[in-house]
């Protein structure tokens, strides 16, 4: 198998410009041999590594069933529609291979149908969307609402046409022999290898969808890239949650149904205009209080008590209500076990005392989240590896802390696993900078972001831009905008002011831009060449301690006799910045300066541990350094 990466090999007949690369070439012999001996694997494989590809050629020469996971939907479309008929070809591969997606990816002919039928509830805009919608309806093949080109996936008529794990009918629903995300599942069942998501993956785990059980069938070989997101991804799947929407689509549904359905039942309007109204009033009292914190906190609030028991009531109300019309419809059938489901959460949210989980909500002007999520789910992911025998295979860039993998192994119970780490074959010494510049203001200093941004505006301008400046808050990413916008005339382009593909698309478009961003930009982004050549962070990305999760994390640490700042915050904001580093160098030609705007890392022991998990490149203190190299790159 070595041999198809060799320099006369078959990938380097099939594909132009392929360089054979010794890190990718081991990884594929490790992979490999996992999945002939059916062992658990844990790969870090630095960015350049060709990571995609060292698995893909043993996975599928293995001729076994194979599950392959990514962290997004980029990346598992990447996988679908590039990289397998790539190897494919390369291999002569002869299995079949499928992409499945989770069912909100899939029109819902259900819904589309009862939708029609009410068109008037909805305002115009959204009526002639569902009209487009129905009309691509007629034409498409799998009912993937990606390939709708007339209606953009972020347009506000999906979440209306497609089906949740609450309202999907499954063998009840009348349009099953057509559902889109049962053919999805059989065209999966079929293939040899079949292409998921950690969303997908994970609620499969944990759902089994009414009507026809697992959506994901069973595999040989188990393969996570992105595998960094799975422990936090997990704790979120094995918790439980209640939201606003759910509440709200309850009640939309209950009103569908009695005007379109169960026309006699006045009633029926009546507890669902109830329902909305006592979520509403809910989400208004939830949205004075602190945008995230802990549920026992909330519910302690007399206020919050009122709307609470005014919910439990409302939902009282509609349960009698469906009782009385239980066999008359599917749609309200399902409503009335979801009325029981919701009811009986509420009560287990409400018992905040349960050692071994956080209690937490999230709030905005427009929802509200109600979750209880476990601390650890080390126990049920070795269960999980124990029932489903065979090779399971977790690989991403950014696993290791300060060398060692212990951090992302435990949190998973894979202590068992075999493991490797692959440095990045880039030339991190000649390509790139690494500066923590003199002078900085604290990070928690009034008027941080005026200083930073004249202290590091000489870069951006000798730069002629090309450059992230990533935020550790929405807050300071606001303040940096607004300062850069008065001191610049280079483009500023600022995340929340379009989507996340248009913003890359104008910063990509324009050659000269300073694109200032939070969360969703440190991973998953790729901009190779001249385009981007700086990439500036705020200040180390630690979670504040105050987040419930991170929090009741600690705590059990510290009940445990460990180090809650070494054994959780440290290694969570280490792996966050490796993500945020690893934006700049994604190609061998690539060169460019990382600036990191906290002295932390110099000035306190734990910066050791930061430093020592980055690709090792040229420090500096002195920015002059940095405009002099980009200058010389240039």
């Amino acid at each position: 198998m070595i041999d198809d990466f060799a320099e006369n090999g078959l990938l380097a007949k099939a594909i132009d410009g392929f360089v054979a690369r010794e890190p990718q070439r081991n990884m594929a012999s490790k992979v490999s041999e996992s999945i002939k001996k059916q062992r658990s694997l844990v790969v870090e494989a630095g960015t350049g590594t060709g990571k995609t590809f060292a698995y893909l050629v043993p996975a599928l020469r293995s001729d076994k069933k194979v599950i392959l996971s990514t962290g997004s939907k980029n990346l598992q479309e990447q996988l679908f529609s590039k990289d397998l008929p790539i190897i494919k070809k390369a291999l002569n591969y002869t299995g079949k291979i499928a992409l499945l997606k989770g069912r909100a990816n899939y029109l819902c002919l259900e819904r589309l149908y009862h939708q029609y039928a009410a068109a008037g509830d909805l305002d115009k805009d959204l009526r002639v969307d569902l009209v487009r919608v129905k009309n691509w309806s007629i034409k498409t093949k799998d009912g993937d609402i990606s390939k709708c080109t007339t209606v953009t996936e972020e347009n506000l008529i999906w979440p209306i046409l497609t089906s949740t794990n609450d309202n999907c009918l499954g063998s009840d629903c009348e349009h099953y022999s057509d559902c889109y995300v049962v053919k999805a599942r059989k065209r999966a069942l079929n293939a040899d290898v079949v292409v998921v998501n950690h969303h997908l993956f994970l609620a499969d785990v944990v759902v089994k969808d009414t009507g026809f059980g697992e959506l994901i069938p069973k595999a040989d070989v188990m393969i996570f890239d992105e595998a960094h997101q799975l422990p936090d991804l997990a704790c979120h799947y094995f918790g439980e949650q209640l939201t606003s929407r759910q509440l709200f689509d309850l009640a939309k549904e209950i009103n569908l149904a009695y005007r379109t359905e169960v026309k006699d039942m006045s009633q029926l309007q009546q507890c669902a205009d109830k329902l909305q109204k006592c979520t509403q009033d809910l989400r208004i009292v939830i949205n004075q209080q602190p945008p995230k914190g802990n549920l026992r906190f909330l519910f302690n609030q007399e206020a919050v008590k009122k709307e609470i028991s005014y919910l439990v009531e409302a939902l009282d109300f509609c349960h009698e209500v469906l009782l009385l019309t239980v066999g008359r419809s599917t749609t309200l059938d399902n409503c009335f076990e979801r009325i029981n489901q919701y009811n009986t959460l509420l009560k287990r949210l409400q018992e905040t005392n349960v050692t071994g989980f956080s209690y937490w909500y999230e709030s905005s002007h427009n929802y509200f989240v109600f979750a209880l999520t476990p601390l650890s789910v080390a126990d049920k992911f070795t269960e999980l590896l124990t029932q489903r025998k065979g090779s399971w295979i977790f690989t991403s860039a950014t696993l290791s802390v300060d060398n060692q993998l212990d951090y992302f192994t435990k949190r998973l119970g894979l202590t068992n696993a075999d493991s490797l780490i692959l440095e990045s074959p880039f030339d991190y010494i000649n390509q790139t900078i690494f500066c923590v510049p003199r002078y900085i203001p604290s990070p928690n200093e009034q008027g941080n972001a005026e200083k930073l941004a004249n202290i590091l505006l000489p870069v951006i301008e000798a730069n002629n831009g090309r450059c992230f400046f990533l935020c550790t808050s929405y807050a300071m990413m606001n303040a940096l905008a607004k300062q850069f916008r008065e001191l610049t005339k280079l483009p500023v382009l600022v995340q929340g002011e379009t989507s996340k593909v248009k913003l890359l698309e104008q910063f990509i478009h324009t050659g000269n831009a300073l694109l200032i961003a939070t969360s969703s930009f440190w991973e998953g982004i790729d901009v190779r060449g001249d385009t981007l050549s700086c990439v500036i962070i705020d200040k180390l990305p630690f979670t504040s301690p105050d987040d419930p999760l991170i929090k009741a994390r600690m705590e059990d640490c510290q009940m445990q006799g460990g180090d809650a700042f070494n054994d959780v915050q440290l290694p969570e904001a280490v792996i966050t910045l490796k993500q945020g580093v690893g934006r700049l160098i994604r190609h061998h030609n690539d060169r460019g300066a990382v600036i990191i705007c906290d002295n932390r890392l110099v000035m306190r022991p734990y910066g050791a541990t930061f430093i020592n998990s980055l690709p090792p490149s040229p420090r500096t203190r002195d920015i002059n350094k940095v405009i002099n190299f980009l200058i010389t790159k240039s």
